[in-house]
């Protein structure tokens, strides 16, 4: 069963005030003509022109639609639900929102619900233009029509406006979510705190954190990508580390990560006994080093110049069948060449296969943290560039020492 999230005082703050509408003058005129066609069923006592209207917004002609519904009305139809949803988001995205909120009463007043869509769009609208307050309204009026539409509401309007980085308009919505007696599901609660991890502070993103851990919400993998990004981006390492002890290593519904994402914040600061040490850990534990877990060590000794411990990487590498990608393949070639010991890299390559075709598979969040080596970055460019597909490493090899052997010769153009 889901929990609510806990409301603390903290968390609580005013609502904005009611701001003062405007709208367009009526002695505003737009030339008009009349449109045959359109969906109007002359044997019907409903009348769907919502196309057309949609076409008049698009065209930012508000008063043209108007006097197309007046026109309707006026030749004996009633406008559908479709009409007058059309009609309202079109006052509503041309700033008339007293207009907007007349024909959203129309609609409430008479049999219809506008559909789900709908509803956000107007929301998402009032909010933006700073009429929450509106938007605040409008859910109270859903839950009176239809309270079981305002779970699936809410849900999508703290994720439209947490996408969009409106997190003041997202902790509003979701205040007014808990306070309607609607609990956060796991979703919504990953998603707030993915949106803090993506456009608020490290201080705030840790907040909205400690709130999903008081719900008893079990933290998933996007969110915990999400904040470890965030960490990695301000080279938190050490907060790094906390955090993913704090979700918990022994979890395994998310693989390896957790202990990736440790050996990586060991890694970035090159700490090689405490990367060693939490490397056995992982395996005692009953965890099978992947290949990001091995890229990572191979990356750390690579830049630290540890030859004899990254070839005891690569030996457990072929124990346990781990096939090693283009990370695996950098680490090797750049360690050897920084320390200009390019005669001995063919013995170095010995344990690998370089006529495999080129892969990259390592986690994408490594490279946040270590970068990408000379090697990396020169292959990279050659593989996305290139018309040929089947690049193998002993081919990007060969050209790469090429590149790299007349890195300092001077050409003289006569």
């Amino acid at each position: 069963m889901a929990v609510g999230l806990v409301v603390s005082t903290a968390f609580v703050s005013a609502t904005p005030k009611p701001s003062t509408f405007w709208y367009q003058s009526s002695a505003e005129k737009t030339p008009w003509r009349k449109k045959q066609g359109g969906n109007i069923n002359r044997h019907s006592t409903y009348a769907d022109c919502a196309s057309q209207i949609q076409g008049l917004t698009r065209k930012k002609m508000p008063f043209a639609a108007e006097r197309l519904l007046l026109d309707m009305k006026s030749e004996g139809f009633i406008p559908d639900n479709s009409t007058l949803s059309a009609l309202m988001l079109c006052y509503a995205s041309n700033g008339l929102f007293v207009k907007a909120l007349a024909a959203w009463d129309e609609i409430l007043i008479s049999s219809f619900l506008p559909d789900v869509r709908v509803i956000l769009e107007l929301i998402d609208i009032c909010g933006c233009n700073g009429y929450i307050d509106v938007a605040v309204r409008i859910l109270h009026q859903i839950k009176l029509k239809n309270s079981d539409l305002l779970p699936d509401i809410y849900a999508r309007v703290i994720s439209r406006f947490g996408m969009k980085g409106q997190l003041e308009l997202m902790e509003i919505m979701l205040k007014q979510m808990v306070s309607m007696g609607f609990p956060v599901d796991s979703a919504t609660g990953n998603a707030y705190v993915i949106y803090y991890s993506n456009f608020g502070t490290l201080s705030e993103m840790e907040v909205a954190y400690g709130r999903l851990k008081m719900s008893r919400i079990l933290i998933e993998e996007e969110a915990i990508r999400s904040i470890s990004l965030a960490y990695l981006k301000k080279e938190k390492f050490y907060s790094l580390g906390q955090f993913v002890r704090d979700v918990g290593l022994c979890r395994r519904n998310v693989g390896n990560l957790l202990w990736n994402l440790l050996l990586l914040s060991y890694a970035a600061n090159f700490k090689m006994k405490s990367l060693q040490r939490e490397f056995v850990r992982m395996v005692e534990s009953g965890f099978f080093p992947d290949l990001t877990t091995f890229n990572i060590r191979a990356l750390a000794f690579s830049k630290m110049s540890l030859f004899w411990d990254l070839h005891v990487t690569l030996e457990h590498m072929k124990h346990e069948k781990v096939v090693p990608d283009l990370v695996t393949y950098g680490s090797v070639v750049d360690a050897y060449l920084d320390r200009s010991l390019g005669r001995n890299l063919d013995f170095a390559l010995q344990k690998l296969n370089t006529n495999d075709c080129v892969t990259i598979a390592t986690e994408p969040l490594v490279f946040e943290a270590m970068g990408k080596g000379d090697f990396h970055l020169s292959s990279e460019a050659r593989l996305e560039f290139s018309k040929k597909k089947n690049w193998t490493y002993e081919e990007l090899i060969t050209i790469y020492l090429k590149k790299y052997v007349r890195r300092n010769q001077i050409f003289w153009n006569y």
